[in-house]
């Protein structure tokens, strides 16, 4: 079966559902229609791509493949429904675009002749035009039901210009949790900052703006030199002092998460001093991990 004659429906037309469909019928395979029931999601799908409204039965019948791209505490609901249908079409793959959940979930009858995947874009979509721009060079975490089902999903992500990387369904909670801080926790910590900045008498919109090329820096840092190359500021040069006035003036519930934070860069520090064949002193390392681990250490200045 050539590229070009790939059939594809969609269970689900949200923000990623519509963008893999508008990047796939690009890429050059043919979504048959789609199978939703938010009249307004898929008065905006159309939009997009004018296909038309499917019940479940002709998706199973005439799609090679089929997108499940609602949202995760309705997906394996999805699949139950599909495998209740007769005449599927064998060969057939069911994909979710799930980051916590294994593919297996779609699994709701071992005897169908379906293959089950799961391709999740480590990309925040804030909305599909976004989605569709920022696609390409996207990663995108793969697992499946056999290695020629990940195979069909490789080639899947290479159409749609994103690359592909290969997860243990085993551990897809830790992998997920691990996009969630890079993507989610990272605003928290935005905010953290802002508070910070707040309290020192900087209005939120003149903090955020002041920090915002401070971040964009980093993660430049980050790109170019890894880790722990771009770790710099006070526990990367050992100064126990910085460190000491910065737990004196926050209060107790910051103190906290700086704290663990600044365990987490002390830890890249000690990488980054054998990496540069360098050490801490004894003395500023032992402040350092008593004033990290809250030993009293608050007062030194």
């Amino acid at each position: 079966m050539s590229e070009n004659t790939i059939k594809f429906g969609i269970i689900g037309t949200g923000v990623v559902g519509t963008s893999l469909a508008i990047l796939l019928e690009k890429a050059g395979l043919e979504c048959i229609g789609v199978h939703t029931r938010g009249k307004r999601s898929y008065d905006h799908f159309r939009r997009y791509l004018p296909k038309e409204q499917l019940g479940l039965k002709q998706l199973v019948m005439e799609s090679d493949l089929i997108f499940i791209t609602t949202q995760d505490c309705n997906i394996e609901a999805a699949a139950a429904r599909l495998s209740q249908e007769r005449d599927i079409k064998p060969g057939q793959i069911w994909i979710h675009c799930s980051g916590s959940l294994p593919s297996g979930v779609m699994c709701q009858d071992p005897v169908l002749p379906v293959g089950y995947l799961s391709l999740h874009p480590l990309q925040a979509f804030a909305n599909i035009d976004t989605a569709v721009s920022v696609m390409k060079g996207t990663y995108f975490g793969i697992e499946g039901s056999s290695p020629e089902v990940e195979r069909q999903g490789e080639k899947l992500v290479m159409l749609l210009g994103g690359i592909p990387l290969k997860i243990n369904p085993a551990k897809k909670s830790l992998y997920h949790a691990g996009a969630v801080v890079v993507s989610n926790y990272l605003v928290s910590l935005v905010l953290l900052a802002v508070k910070l900045f707040e309290q020192a008498g900087i209005e939120r919109k003149d903090a955020l703006a002041a920090l915002l090329p401070l971040l964009a820096g980093s993660c430049r840092n980050i790109g170019k030199l890894g880790l722990p190359g771009a770790l710099t500021g006070p526990i990367a040069r050992g100064d126990a002092e910085v460190v000491a006035r910065h737990l004196q003036s926050m209060p107790e519930e910051i103190r906290t998460v700086y704290r663990e934070l600044g365990k987490l860069a002390l830890e890249l520090g000690l990488e980054k001093k054998l990496w540069d064949r360098a050490s801490y002193r004894p003395e500023d390392l032992n402040d350092l991990e008593e004033l990290l681990n809250d030993l009293g250490k608050e007062t030194k200045q």
